[in-house]
């Protein structure tokens, strides 16, 4: 791989501590959510699945503007919400699970699905979970 970029970060005290980028922006809380035995009032905290939410969502959406601007489209008004969950497998451990949610202001709907597929191709964060994560693609609530 020809690196472009390398992100560093420093975590302690895992999903009760902090995370820390390398230059100290952003420096984030870390607090289990309630359903996994957090605090109910820590509004001000995150967890891994909220920051990979984040990091997949966006890493899509330029994945998705990408594909649409090598066809011709506008990606300006497009949107992706993303989903994060966490789970027990069957081997006793833990998974993730992953939904994408596209909206795709002014495509046509079998455009925005194919737009979509490709971009699933083409996301880094695609790639690296392919064949680790289910990653369910939806337009709008409609899964592709």
């Amino acid at each position: 791989m020809n690196v472009l970029y390398t992100a560093k970060a420093h975590a302690s005290g895992g999903r009760d501590g902090r995370a820390t980028s390398a230059d100290g922006h952003p420096d984030l809380l870390l607090k289990p959510p309630p359903a996994m035995g957090g605090p109910p009032d820590q509004p001000e905290a995150t967890n891994p699945e909220e920051l990979f939410a984040l990091g997949f969502g966006a890493c899509f959406l330029s994945a998705l503007s990408l594909v649409a601007r090598q066809q011709k489209i506008s990606a300006k008004h497009f949107t992706i919400d993303s989903a994060v969950s966490i789970g027990t497998d069957d081997e006793g451990g833990f998974g993730l699970a992953v939904e994408l949610h596209g909206e795709l202001p002014d495509v046509e709907r079998e455009k925005a699905a194919e737009l979509m597929r490709v971009a699933h191709t083409v996301c880094p964060y695609s790639k690296a979970t392919r064949g680790n994560v289910e990653v369910k693609l939806f337009l709008g609530s409609e899964q592709l």
